[in-house]
């Protein structure tokens, strides 16, 4: 069996999902624009060979290398980056190299806002009301907020995260924002107030959900990248039954097969259950490693079964609740990392720096705990971000 990579080496904790799925004695072929020296030793490791091209957005290239790895080890069974950035093109790639898994067609309602939004309206999800801005229609902002009014959310359509995110109070906002904007078509969608949930996972092959986790945003993500804020997130032991139901239907919504996902809600002071965004991909981060640490799992090994198999057995349990926790350089805190560790040896599981790539959103020293209570989870948490 082959498998391809796009860019191997980032993030940097992904070499795990490659060496698994080498472990089980695929070809683990890797196309990147870095030189193969300066790769880490991890990285290496993980492949089975490594194709440097000079420009990962020129797809000719990839094309390229996928043909020579065709020549040299036949049939190209997966391609897969489980990167964002680079989906449309794992996509594309398996278009025109007949691969099972998502196809170029499949991708507008999993990368775009503008997508989204009918198929969770197909699944029964509550969402709110949104439009595409397109690069140069200035006119449709304002009637936009003209008919709804501030505060509305302002994204790239086609975008990763809350980069290049705005959050409309006024009008002096919106002014900033329309001259401000990157020249792409954004999506303008009525600002809500709520708690952000997650329900993650994974689906086999023909969309049966096999792991199941979520997350609950202390920190908005948006919030932690345009206000640099300290950032929590933790997956509680008992997920919402809510978050779980809409979950499942937007997984089948979807029609998600053999992947990761990572769904998206708000959840209102009344309890309302709004639809916010979905990812074809692992949560970022280190969350996938809080799933291993909340439920006594290696979910890079479930992975590699899953891409080489088809399916695995579920074991998830959630045996403890599991907290992220970043904290940001220009604070001061009342607390060390290293007294953090001495004072809940038995609940820090991890403790160190973040790459730069995901400071902004993540925190630059992030610290992991997980717990048995709820309630000593956060009283955790306040003490690592107590300043």
């Amino acid at each position: 069996m082959n498998f391809v990579i796009l860019s191997p080496h980032f993030p940097p904790h992904y070499h795990r999902f490659w060496s698994a799925i080498k472990d089980l004695g695929v070809n683990t072929l890797g196309i990147g624009e870095d030189a193969y020296d300066s790769l880490a030793a991890d990285v290496k490791a993980s492949l089975t060979e490594y194709y440097q091209v000079g420009d990962m957005t020129d797809y000719q290239q990839l094309l390229r290398a996928c043909g020579y790895f065709t020549h040299r080890y036949g049939k190209i069974h997966g391609i897969e980056s489980n990167n964002e950035f680079w989906l449309e093109t794992d996509a594309k790639l398996r278009t025109d190299f007949n691969v099972p898994g998502l196809k170029t067609e499949e991708m507008y309602p999993l990368k775009y806002k503008s997508g989204m939004k009918p198929v969770f309206q197909q699944a029964g999800i509550e969402t709110v009301p949104g439009t595409v801005l397109k690069d140069g229609d200035q006119a449709k902002a304002y009637e936009f907020i003209k008919k709804h009014d501030y505060p509305v959310i302002a994204k790239p359509d086609n975008g990763v995260g809350a980069y290049a995110t705005y959050k409309l109070n006024n009008q002096q906002d919106l002014e900033n924002f329309l001259s401000h904007k990157l020249p792409v078509d954004y999506f303008l969608e009525k600002y809500v107030t709520g708690t952000i949930h997650s329900y993650d996972g994974m689906v086999d092959q023909q969309g049966n959900i096999l792991l199941e986790s979520g997350l609950v945003y202390g920190t908005d993500v948006m919030e932690s990248v345009n206000e640099n804020l300290d950032m929590f997130i933790y997956i509680p032991k008992e997920l919402s039954p809510g978050i779980v139901e809409a979950g499942r239907k937007a997984v089948e919504a979807f029609r998600l097969n053999q992947r990761f996902f990572h769904i998206e809600f708000f959840v209102t002071s009344d309890n309302r259950i709004i639809a916010l965004e979905v990812n074809a991909r692992p949560p970022g981060g280190m969350i996938v490693d809080m799933i291993n640490y909340a439920n006594d799992i290696n979910v890079y090994d479930l992975y590699a079964q899953l891409m080489v198999r088809g399916t695995f057995s579920p074991e998830a349990d959630r045996k403890y609740n599991c907290f992220y926790i970043g904290r940001k350089n220009h604070y001061h805190y009342a607390l060390s990392a290293e007294e953090i560790a001495a004072l809940y040896p038995e609940a820090v599981v991890f403790s160190g720096l973040i790459p730069q790539a995901f400071a902004a959103a993540m925190g630059d020293h992030a610290i992991i705990v997980r717990t048995t209570s709820l309630d000593e989870g956060h009283e955790i948490r306040k003490a690592v971000l107590e300043k």
